[in-house]
């Protein structure tokens, strides 16, 4: 175990290598959100997608534009309206007239790293085209269904403070995000520096692809690759079934505050993540850090709250919290 830990570490220092360069890339561009970047990382090497909510501003599309120009992947940018068609989206049949035959015309879904611009401001039809993408990589188009390449990963961007010309999310996709990050706002130093790197008509950065696909393939290989023991498992099941059963874990009091707690895939997803943030660290094991670390953003959107939660203002974010700090690490 001790040679195999230590092969492991090596093999870890080796391939993420290029998250060091990708990140110092990144910050010639993006000023700040070091725990957005982490997080979207996390989701590229766990094969896990991702949204961002956060008000206008906070440089959500530019990070996720600039990892995706730093690697040499396709990437596609869908700004989700109100009119917007699934077509729009999967793309469609289009007739020949020269040969009587229909062709098929991919739409931007047939991409690497895919940027969902404010996707609740499309109808419910227009979401739910994401949902075989988003869980089987593939997409159907009339009979023929096209497998997609890997990595996809599908970053979906949308707006908290904007209820006009909105649509909630179904929950059935919101649970097919491995995280939801809350981005916030940046600290005095971080909005000096933006005002002077940003406060031009056209601002430029030479940025170039700094690794490619088969170094992205190749690191979510050894991520898989990472220990983790069943005491860390079962502390993920003791997180997990805290929210379903809140009375059992000794919370009583938020038994009245929980409509739905997070199923199965929060628990598969929480593992993956740890895993991808075990790798970032360089360390060829998981340990309760790791699940701390990226719990939050695991949870915070599978845990439903009911109505009397809403009138005392409890989050889901509240409860999460209450959840970690109340559960026995290992």
């Amino acid at each position: 175990m001790t040679f195999d830990l230590t092969q492991l570490n090596e093999k870890i220092k080796d391939k993420s290598l290029f998250l060091k360069t990708l990140e110092a890339e990144a910050a010639k561009v993006v000023v700040g959100q070091h725990g957005m970047i982490r997080r979207i990382l996390i989701g590229l090497l766990s094969n896990g997608h991702i949204l961002l909510e956060g008000v206008p501003g906070l440089a959500k599309t530019l990070t996720i534009k600039t990892l995706a120009q730093l690697i040499d992947t396709s990437f596609n940018r869908i700004q989700f309206t109100p009119d917007l068609l699934p077509a729009d989206l999967l793309g469609t049949l289009i007739y020949n007239q020269k040969n009587g035959e229909f062709n098929v015309k991919k739409g931007p879904l047939f991409g690497n790293i895919i940027l969902a611009d404010e996707i609740n401001r499309s109808p419910a039809k227009v979401q739910a085209a994401l949902l075989e993408s988003m869980q089987e990589k593939q997409i159907t188009i009339g009979d023929n269904t096209y497998k997609l390449e890997e990595p996809f990963l599908v970053l979906a961007t949308q707006n908290p403070i904007e209820q006009e010309g909105t649509y909630p999310l179904p929950e059935a996709q919101v649970d097919r995000f491995m995280l939801k990050l809350k981005v916030d706002y940046p600290t005095d130093d971080e909005e000096f520096e933006i005002i002077k790197r940003m406060a031009h008509p056209e601002p430029k950065f030479d940025i170039k692809p700094v690794i490619k696909k088969a170094d992205i393939l190749e690191a979510r290989n050894v991520v898989d690759e990472i220990y983790i023991d069943d005491k860390i498992f079962r502390y993920i099941v003791s997180l997990v079934m805290a929210t379903r059963d809140p009375g059992k874990a000794g919370l009583t009091d938020l038994e009245p505050l929980i409509e739905y707690g997070a199923s199965p895939r929060a628990s598969i997803n929480l593992a993956l993540a740890a895993k991808a943030n075990a790798f970032i660290n360089q360390r060829g094991y998981v340990t309760p850090d790791d699940i701390r670390a990226i719990g939050m953003d695991v949870l915070r959107h599978r845990v439903l709250v009911s109505y009397e939660a809403e009138a005392e203002e409890v989050t889901s974010e509240d409860i999460v919290q209450r959840i970690f700090e109340v559960t026995e690490v290992p």
